[in-house]
């Protein structure tokens, strides 16, 4: 049975170029896609530029441009990325977009007559030069805790202590150098923790449309308590701002998070309206098919993004009602990482996507190396040079493209092009279609592609032990030649069907070489007939050449910085003060030191703390006894990879009430006059709630 999907990626942020975890993502969306319209189901694969915010409207205001401009030029970018790595969205389009601002203020319409939206004041720092509110990101100033000059609003980078931007020594904003002032505004909220929402989202997160630590993750959020119990939502931001106005109040825009998701229903309305679906064989008009008991809507997203997707996303769709429905599924992947390590640029850790493909490396080199590493979990993907030289080079060209390369030319020259009848010999390449199309189904990229090479191996195998070479110096042996290079090739087109999710461009070309149309999956039910007749084989890929690999990852000469522009006098002496050495701390006694007491800990739970920038909620272990504190280290480590970490904790520090809740202690860190923060860790054999001393 034929099937209807409704498919997405998460939405890129329009102020800045992709980068290689966007098109992992798009990769991973794309072989899915690509094996469900081979299985011929109706895609409609569309994406859009995540184009409101602050941040957008901050950069275009600072390079003198409209925001509408600076979103055009990285719009302007995008189709160079998408088809230099064959990703094939249907449509792309903006959030600021007609079509975003009706269905926003629509749903945000519905939810209000349903009871789920109120106000209530909010009291922030606000720039008096700027006139704007200030987010913590905005902010900086000396750190009440270690004195540490240019530290952000909610924690400092210097001594790892975590506090509210109301509590910072001298603060200032980043945008203007003014001194803020609290001020109080109106704010819009969704009821998220409305019983009947909660009730919803228990039952959503059930079943099998997330994934099942994706849905624990949800439903830990859902049964917190305290200081970690779901709260309501803040959707609302004060002009100026970049954004979708909130109808009937005036100077109030939508928060960006609102507006983001409710793009993938623009692009797929903008997809409808302008005739491309139509094009693609569906009949329906948008609102029709979006509510159709029969369309799937599926999400590929990285897991950065869960809360908003799990939790919110499917509680707005569901009470905006009819014609929008909570997804089907949303599938979370890891984060990329280069040898074991976050990307880093400055580190040599990063790959620029675009210098990938200026330096002619082929993109199915590195569609098929994230593909053998993904599967259905949310696990980090390592691109490592060394694995991807050799994997590349051994399954692509070593098996699959030898396979041709051995046999095409004793067809086309011996026998005029032309096939004789397969032999049973296929079966087991026949029979391997279901097992590998439910692992391209499950997401299980990893799996499928050992599967295929697998059968690579004994097609190889099969050429080895028949000898063809051998074969065509003895003319009697003609008849064994041509079968055995006929079976060679009918294995290679089924290796093809087989891999042309991931491969779409070097499956063309291997269509083209077969003389066959496009394949589909189908397909994998018949074998070419005798008689048909094959064009003259051309090389179809070549081996990975090391040094491109080490020159993707040479640092270019960074340009001379440009004159940094005046500021307000007070920050800039703040400025001078951090150039300068930070000064030896007076000296204490033995009896000082001894009133603190560091405890070994090990990290038990790490999560992001919505709202802010620099934040991570820890629970950790004290030797039978749980903690939760905050500690301003998301700039450096990603909280999904310190469970299981143990650090040292100040265990006698007194609770810090904040606003994202209460800190109950402090973690140890270091850091310098260069980037970077260092969690301080015991040795191993060390003991939670083993005191330091």
């Amino acid at each position: 049975m034929s099937r209807r999907l409704f498919v997405t990626t998460a939405l890129p942020y329009a102020n800045g170029s992709f980068h290689i975890g966007h098109i992992m993502e798009y990769i991973q969306a794309d072989t899915w896609v690509r094996f469900q319209r081979m299985q011929g189901h109706a895609v409609h694969f569309v994406c859009a530029d995540d184009a409101h915010g602050a941040p957008i409207m901050l950069k275009a205001e600072a390079e003198g441009i409209a925001p509408q401009a600076l979103v055009a030029r990285i719009a302007a970018e995008r189709p160079r990325y998408l088809e230099g790595f064959h990703i094939s969205f249907d449509h792309w389009h903006s959030t600021d977009s007609p079509e975003n601002v009706e269905l926003s203020q629509d749903i945000y319409r519905r939810l209000q007559a349903a009871g789920l939206v109120y106000t209530r004041a909010v009291e922030q720092f606000y720039d008096p030069v700027k006139g704007m509110f200030l987010a913590d990101r905005y902010i900086k100033g000396e750190c009440p805790n270690c004195g540490a000059p240019d530290q952000y609003g909610d924690a400092c980078e210097n001594c790892s202590s975590v506090y509210a931007p109301t509590d910072l020594k001298n603060p200032y904003s980043t945008l203007s150098g003014a001194t803020p002032v609290l001020k109080s505004s109106e704010h819009f909220f969704f009821r998220l923790s409305d019983p009947k929402c909660v009730a919803f989202l228990r039952t959503w997160t059930r079943g099998e449309r997330l994934q099942p630590e994706v849905a624990n993750k949800a439903r830990e959020w859902l049964e917190g308590t305290g200081d970690r119990a779901l709260g309501d939502w803040d959707i609302s931001r004060d002009a100026p701002y970049f954004g979708i106005p909130i109808p009937d109040a005036p100077g109030k825009y939508f928060y960006v998070w609102l507006d983001a998701p409710i793009g993938y229903l623009a692009a797929l309305k903008n997809y409808f309206d302008t005739g491309k679906a139509r094009a693609r064989g569906e009949t329906r008009a948008f609102a029709e098919f979006l509510s159709a008991p029969d369309t799937e809507q599926v999400h590929f997203i990285g897991k950065d993004i869960i809360y908003f997707h799990t939790l919110f996303w499917p509680a707005m769709l569901k009470f905006a009602g009819s014609p929008y429905r909570v997804p089907d599924n949303v599938y979370v992947h890891g984060f990329i990482t280069v040898s074991g390590e976050k990307m880093s640029k400055s580190r040599g850790t990063g790959i620029s996507p675009l210098r990938y493909l200026e330096l002619g490396l082929d993109a199915e080199w590195l569609r098929y190396y994230i593909a053998a590493k993904l599967n259905a979990n949310v696990e980090d993907v390592d691109f490592n040079p060394d694995d991807f030289v050799a994997r590349v080079n051994a399954d692509l060209v070593g098996k699959y493209v030898n396979i041709a390369a051995r046999t095409a030319g004793f067809v086309v020259k011996r026998f005029d092009g032309r096939l004789r009848a397969a032999g049973a010999g296929l079966a087991p390449f026949q029979a391997a279609r279901e097992r590998i199309a439910q692992l391209y189904e499950g997401r299980e990229f990893g799996k499928a592609l050992r599967e295929v090479m697998l059968l690579a191996d004994a097609a190889n195998q099969y050429v080895d032990a028949r000898r063809p070479w051998d074969l065509a110096k003895d003319p009697a042996r003609a008849a064994d030649l041509h079968e055995v290079c006929s079976e060679a090739l009918n294995m290679f087109r089924l290796l093809t069907i087989y891999l042309k999710p991931v491969l779409p461009q070097l499956a063309a070309d291997v269509e083209s070489f077969l003389g066959v149309p496009a394949l589909g999956w189908h397909d994998a039910g018949t074998l070419l007939p005798a008689g048909h007749a094959i064009n003259p084989y051309r090389h179809l890929m070549t081996r990975v050449d090391p040094k491109q690999v080490q020159a993707l990852f040479e640092t270019e000469a960074a340009p001379p910085a440009a004159p940094a522009p005046q500021k307000h006098a007070e920050h800039q002496e703040r400025a001078a003060a951090k150039a300068a050495p930070a000064p030896q701390a007076a000296t204490i006694s033995i009896d000082d030191f001894a009133k603190l007491d560091l405890r070994v800990a090990t990290i038990v739970a790490a999560d992001t703390v919505e709202g802010a920038d620099k934040l991570v909620r820890l629970t950790v272990d004290l030797g039978g006894a749980t903690r939760t504190l905050f500690a301003g280290i998301k700039s450096a480590y990603d909280p999904a990879q310190l469970a299981g970490r143990q650090v040292v904790v100040v265990a006698n520090l007194a609770p810090r009430k904040m606003r994202f809740g209460t800190s109950e202690g402090m973690i140890l860190a270091a850091s310098g006059d260069g980037p970077g923060i260092f969690l301080v860790a015991p040795d191993s054999g060390a003991e939670p709630g083993m005191r330091v001393k």
